[in-house]
């Protein structure tokens, strides 16, 4: 059994509260450690410490911020299969997916390493007689991410990178079911040389949040999760007078037309509704097929649907892995029996599913790929969060756009043609956040920012990229006229351009 502990002004920090989580191996559903959960007063350390550690960060010069960003990415290099197996293990991924995550964080890393870039004000000469104006950008403070279990070392890196190398000081809650990445960055960045206090780590529930949320001394809070709770962080976050950006749910629909090339198209399908156990909110959950493409794309998919080898991560052969939780699982089969109960037919059906010996009490489910799917369906209209897969049938392109546009969530979409005209016309047309023409999942690198529209995003900024710096930083601007161009006598009216 393992403990994992806070991590507040550069060291490990026993928890004192009492209150724990237990930590399960997803892949074989034992027990194997547990988290400490802040009190109040052990989040209130963590926030202090970060705000004494700001007035001395914010002001190291930004090429030196910049320098320990990059001993940082090394040693994430260095550790690059420590942290897989950490997801493979705690999270339930397998070896594939553990390594993209990395891979992906770690783009983001390189992003801000190139922050002076975007630091960069603007400048004006001669806005009036003698007068100059120029703006830059500074650091807000202490910053809180709150970040989910399906990405415990993706969705950190999104925001910690950025918001360390703007000059800010960061509290992380990771998610209380797979904490362990979230103190492995903090020691990896304490070795980079990353001043003590600069980053802290907290663990908990609610009451952590809910402190964060209230702490007069926190500026900003970032968030990845539900939409219930992302709307609970916005307004909350809000109502307290902070900066906040809280990326919700999703349902993603990627629409097949007449004219898709069916066999890059199912494998994308199969690898963006199943990658993850499903369990991502850019995941592919909704195919909609126009026309007549339906039913082969229907009897591809089930083949390859059926052919995913599922099993325990460490095995480098298995393609999918293990939901999060035992109550995850229940969830997802709760979902498969409401899509029968309502008249979808399944045709590849996960409850069956049975995992290989010693994997028996893993929190495993099979794929499920579901037809004749209708937007008044359970299934259709609320998140899954497993592997999941609902083909819904469209006469039309602008019945299939109407789909899209007409759902709650807005964070990502796709199309699959080879009509420049059809895809031109879709990614002007649908009213989402993230758009994809024969690309699955259109996560944009990290020099691109990352959000939804509707109810899949709270909060006017997307994630890293330029909205990213911009979510971390405060515009000043300074308008300056020196003595031997200031003239004399009272100025009563207001300054023009003209003096």
């Amino acid at each position: 059994m393992y403990e994992v502990n806070h991590f507040i002004d550069g060291k490990e920090v026993p928890g004192q509260g009492g209150r724990t989580g237990d930590l399960y191996r997803p892949a074989t559903g034992q027990l194997e450690g547990t988290v400490h959960f802040a009190t109040e007063d052990e989040v209130d350390r963590a926030v202090a410490s970060a705000q004494a550690a700001f007035e001395e960060w914010s002001q190291v010069p930004l090429l030196q911020r910049v320098a320990v960003l990059f001993r940082f990415q090394n040693l994430l290099l260095e550790h690059r299969d420590e942290l897989a197996e950490i997801l493979v293990r705690e999270r339930g991924k397998v070896w594939d997916d553990a390594l993209a995550e990395f891979t992906r964080g770690i783009e983001v890393v390189e992003f801000a390493c190139g922050i002076p870039q975007l630091m960069k004000g603007e400048f004006s000469e001669q806005v009036g007689a003698g007068i100059d104006t120029w703006g830059v950008r500074q650091p807000l403070g202490v910053v809180a991410g709150i970040t989910p279990y399906n990405f415990p070392l993706l969705v950190p890196l999104w925001t910690l990178p950025i918001a360390i190398a703007c000059g800010n000081s960061y509290v992380l809650k990771p998610s209380e079911k797979d904490p362990s990445c979230g103190v492995r960055l903090a020691e990896l960045f304490s070795e980079a040389g990353l001043p003590d206090g600069v980053f802290n780590v907290v663990h908990g529930d609610k009451q952590a949040v809910d402190r964060l949320l209230e702490h007069k001394d926190v500026e900003a809070v970032t968030f990845v999760g539900s939409s219930a709770i992302a709307e609970y962080i916005y307004t909350t976050g809000c109502a307290h007078g902070k900066r906040v950006q809280a990326l919700g749910g999703a349902k993603n629909h990627a629409v097949v037309m007449p004219d898709a090339d069916l066999d890059q198209t199912v494998d994308a399908l199969i690898g963006a509704a199943y990658g993850t156990a499903g369990e991502r909110c850019m995941a592919v959950t909704v195919a909609v097929a126009v026309g007549g493409v339906g039913d082969e794309l229907v009897d591809r998919l089930a083949s390859k649907a059926r052919a995913i080898k599922t099993g325990d991560g460490m095995d480098r052969e298995n393609e999918m892995g293990s939901l999060i939780t035992r109550e995850a699982v229940a969830r997802v089969t709760g979902y498969i029996d409401k899509g029968v109960e309502e008249g979808a037919k399944l045709v590849v059906d996960g409850r069956r599913f049975r995992p290989g010996r010693g994997l028996e009490d893993g929190f495993f489910i099979g794929t499920s790929l579901f037809d004749d799917v209708t937007p008044e369906m359970t299934i259709y209209n609320e998140e899954i969060f497993g592997p999941v897969l609902v083909v819904v049938r469209a006469e039309t392109f602008d019945e299939a756009v109407q789909l899209v546009n007409d759902h709650e969530y807005g964070n990502g979409t796709a199309i699959f043609t080879l009509d420049g005209d059809a895809a031109r016309t879709f990614a002007n047309r649908v009213k989402i956040g993230m758009v994809g023409v024969n690309v699955p999942i259109p996560v944009p690198l990290a020099f691109h920012s990352f959000g939804g529209w509707k109810r899949s995003l709270f909060g006017d900024y997307h994630m890293h990229g330029p909205e990213g710096a911009r979510f971390f930083t405060r515009l000043k601007t300074i308008t300056a006229r020196w003595p031997t161009s200031i003239r004399e006598g009272v100025e009563m009216s207001f300054p023009t351009m003209e003096k």
